[in-house]
Order: structure tokens, then sequence, then C-alpha cells
């Protein structure tokens, strides 16, 4: 799932997002380049689950965000296009993880003008956070595929670290998380730092690599929404429960957790889609970019729990 954002309410702690043993910056993403070469890098909603880790990756990265705080960060807001130019300043390569998500009904439009106007300011490389098997995120990747620079798209599974750092934290507290899943889904899921691993090393390797290649980003190995709370359960020390919803209840159950409805039914309609087995089976193309497997869910869950994720 490509919403890259934390939801109002849910937001887990710094120390939580981060994980303690997770990769450090750079480590496993081959991205050895001058940290010179790296400030020229614009990191679109670079406060974001995986803008954030891709901006730690890159020393001197330039953060894009609504409320730029600190040296490397710059007022960027995709409702206002009026802060894009002065952001691509100097630029020649940018991380774009589009908000609320990619198929929110104005997100083609807006990737698509941004990534214009990315190639007229002479950026090089656009490399697009996108998520695997949503139909509604096909005129955004061609929106930015068409814009005239070169390009990457990683296709994300549902993220691992939704259970900790999204909307399901609290209900993973509390003990038992919902989900409109088909019966017996099985998920891939994929972590967060290895999708920043890949990004980082798409923005600096040399011209040529990865352009105009589409990654799907999967984990090794592909568990059910039980197999998921079990392994957290034993990483926790506690208990925790996965219960099936009703598609159309869900974005109730949302929005009573304090998202915009119109964000709540995005999102339902959304999980409804990609939840339908539709992305069971893993891919390599975590190892093949990184030249090492892709993390394990049973590892993320024990840094999450270690970090404080779900005390």
């Amino acid at each position: 799932m490509a919403n890259d954002t934390r939801a109002p309410g849910a937001r887990a702690s710094e120390a939580a997002a981060r994980e303690a043993g997770a990769p450090g910056p750079g480590a496993g993403s081959g991205a050895a380049e001058e940290p010179r070469a790296q400030a020229r890098v614009l990191v679109a909603s670079g406060t974001g689950k995986t803008g954030r880790r891709v901006a730690a990756r890159l020393a001197g990265a330039r953060i894009g965000t609504r409320n730029p705080a600190g040296r490397d960060a710059v007022a960027f807001d995709w409702s206002r296009p009026e802060s894009w130019g002065p952001a691509l300043d100097g630029v020649e390569a940018a991380y774009l993880a589009y908000y609320p998500d990619i198929t929110a009904p104005e997100a083609a439009d807006a990737l698509g003008a941004f990534a214009r106007l990315a190639a007229a300011r002479g950026v090089r490389r656009l490399v697009l956070l996108s998520g695997r098997g949503m139909e509604g995120a096909a005129a955004a990747e061609r929106a930015v595929r068409e814009a005239g620079t070169g390009w990457t798209v990683l296709r994300a599974s549902w993220f691992a670290q939704n259970f900790s750092e999204e909307f399901l934290v609290h209900e993973v507290r509390a003990g038992e998380f919902t989900l409109p899943a088909v019966p017996g889904l099985v998920e891939p899921f994929v972590d967060a730092e290895d999708i920043a691993d890949v990004a980082a090393a798409a923005l600096t390797a040399p011209d040529g690599a990865h352009a105009g290649r589409v990654y799907e980003l999967t984990g090794p190995r592909a568990l059910s929404l039980e197999e998921a709370a079990a392994r957290i359960s034993a990483a926790a020390g506690r208990e925790v429960r996965y219960r099936p919803s009703a598609p159309g209840a869900y974005a109730g159950l949302l929005a009573a957790q304090g998202l915009p409805p119109e964000v709540a039914g995005l999102l339902s309609e959304l999980f409804s889609q990609v939840l339908d087995g539709r992305n069971a089976a893993p891919t390599g193309d975590v190892e093949a970019v990184l030249g090492r497997p892709a993390r394990e869910f049973t590892a993320y869950a024990r840094a999450a729990a270690a970090a404080g994720a779900w005390s």
C-alpha cells in the first residue's frame, strides 16, 4: 500500500518510527554517493513513512514538508503548486510520495504537473512511490513516465509499518486490529526500511541505472493476517488478534479513529481492493536491487516491539 502518511491521532513516537535495529542511513542501499550530490535530491513528503527514511539515508537531502523546520527542510505541499518551484531549485533527483494517496482523484494531475515542472527545471530522475495491484495508480504512474525525464516506479506491497506507525497501531495496542480483507488472504508485507533502501539506490545510482524500471517491492514470504497477528503477539509479549470487517463498515471505523471522512472513504475502498488476494505472490525485486534478501516480518515485529511501538 502506498499511503505514505501518518494518520491524525495515530502517530507513533519518532523512536518507534525509526525502530531499534532497523538499517541505518545508507545501509544496504548501494547509495554510496557524495553528500554534495545528495544535497541535490528532493524528498517530497519528506516526513512521511517512507519519505523520512529516504531522507535519513541521504545526508543533506532536501526535505519537502508542509511545516519545514531544520536546515534541510523546505516548504512543500502537493495541494499548493506554488511551493513546487522553490523546492526544485538546483535539484537533480526527487522522491515522490503523494498525499493522501496515489489513487486519490487529483493525484494524476498533480503528479503529472509536478513531473513536467521538474523536467523543465532539469531534474534528471524521479522515483515514484506507487502501490502494488492498485488499479487507481495507473494514471498517476503514466503521468510521471510521460513527463520527459528519467523515472523509476516503486510499487510497494502493504507496509509492515502500518501495524506500528499508522492507524492500526492503536488497534494493535488494544489487542485486536480490523481490516476489510477477503477470507484466507495472504500478503507479502514489505518493510518500509527496504523501500527506503531501494529508493535511495534509485535516486543516487549512476545515470541510466534503474531508469525506466518498475519494481514491485514485497517481503520475502506471504503471511495471512492471522499469522501477522501471531508474529506481532510473539514480539509484543501479549495476544493480538485479527478481526475481519465488511468493506462497507470499514470507512466508519477509520473515521471514528480521526481520519477525515473523504480520506477514510478513499482508504476503505483502496484496502478492499488490494486486500483481495491479488498481491499474494512475493517478488525478488528488493534483493535484485540491493543484493540482499528483503527483511522478514518477524524481524520487523521484533524491532518495532523493542522500540516500544505497541507499549
